[in-house]
């Protein structure tokens, strides 16, 4: 794993690049947009395991070693947010940047994240581990290939289990498990998962004394609810001015169960493991990799061991859009998201043995 670690001695040493952004010419008439932005912040972070067959010791070995970036920070906290930072990232929008994010709402927002726990995506692996050398992670997404799969106890018996959206597990229990450690959403889906998800039993974010909250910073409003739920106030501005967030993440929640995903991270992986030819179009700026797609990821850039399972593979006409639809309904292809794409990227990693992806005939590669 090598998400940020400090010891008594502050170890943070931030490397600023020059933003370089590849202009289109129209001699070329090049389909590449200028705000992709491949450039990023690296971090001289040590590993917190020393996994001897963990991803980032194979992963230079396969064909993603050269696009992978061992030292990008994942998340973004207090000592991110500074006037050199926020002018860099400024030229980015959504999730891949601080476009129209205020810089004084910014600073408010992030000094609450200011503890080793929002740097860290393991913050408690030192009593977990129990001596285990590598980190184990199930990234479940909600495909309906779960349904009658038995995978629930295998699922929890990871040390992490990672979870997004519109999460159901009550009742489930069996083929999708019960543990959530790690809830990855953006703000604005939250809101919307309630109105999108509640006839199918969602009651809310999972609540347990285990679970982390990763926010994925779309624009204002994850900010805005970070500041508030950390520090049990109102959201304070914005198109949920008013809303009280322990009312999503319960009443001991803390700001150290809170994380957010730096927007460097979340430009680098679209970037170099989804540029979708979706980024060619109009909207090119409202296209990012799925919830799902960005949660796993992050998984196999923190994790020494990952286990997908619930995430689309091939045969998807045969399962309903969701493993908790109570009648079959066919897989959605929203025009924001390249879930084709996603598809081809899962099977790559599965078969260069960097995740083990839960398919229903399939040979799997072994990682155990």
């Amino acid at each position: 794993m090598w998400t940020m670690q400090r010891s008594s001695e502050t170890r943070f040493s931030i490397k600023a690049p020059s933003v370089e952004l590849q202009q289109p010419t129209l001699a070329a008439k090049t389909t590449e947009p200028s705000i992709i932005g491949d450039s990023y912040m690296s971090e001289d972070t040590p590993p917190q395991t020393h996994c001897p067959d963990g991803i980032r010791s194979r992963i230079t070995k396969t064909e993603f070693g050269k696009q992978f970036m061992e030292n990008i920070p994942v998340l973004q906290w207090a000592k991110h947010a500074t006037p050199e930072q926020h002018q860099r990232l400024s030229q980015f929008s959504g999730a891949h940047g601080w476009r129209d994010i205020d810089y004084k709402m910014l600073v408010g927002a992030l000094s609450v994240l200011n503890s080793s726990a929002n740097w860290q995506i393991f913050d408690d692996w030192r009593d977990r581990s129990n001596k285990s050398e590598c980190i184990r992670c199930a990234v479940v997404g909600n495909g309906g290939i779960l349904k009658d799969s038995k995978k629930g106890e295998e699922i929890d018996s990871h040390h992490y289990v990672f979870r997004a959206n519109g999460v159901v597990t009550e009742g489930f229990e069996q083929d999708v498990g019960s543990r959530t450690t790690h809830y990855t959403f953006a703000a604005k889906t939250l809101m919307l998962a309630f109105r999108d998800y509640k006839g199918l039993g969602y009651q809310g974010p999972p609540l347990s004394q285990e679970t982390r909250y990763i926010f994925i910073p779309d624009f204002d409003l994850s900010y805005l609810m970070v500041k508030a739920a950390a520090t049990h106030t109102l959201v304070e501005s914005g198109d949920e001015q008013g809303k009280d967030p322990t009312k999503f993440f319960g009443q001991d929640v803390s700001a150290e169960k809170l994380k957010v995903f730096h927007p460097d991270f979340l430009r680098y992986i679209r970037n170099r493991f989804l540029l979708s030819k979706n980024m060619r179009d109009k909207d090119v700026r409202y296209y990012r990799p799925s919830t799902g797609a960005e949660m796993l990821l992050a998984a196999m850039h923190t994790c020494d061991k990952v286990s997908a399972y619930g995430f689309i593979t091939p045969d998807h006409n045969r399962y309903s859009r969701y493993y908790f639809d109570r009648e079959y309904r066919p897989v959605g292809f929203p025009p924001k998201h390249d879930f084709m794409m996603e598809m081809n990227l899962w099977q790559q990693l599965h078969q260069a043995g960097l995740i083990q992806l839960y398919m229903r005939e399939q040979v799997q590669v072994d990682q155990r």
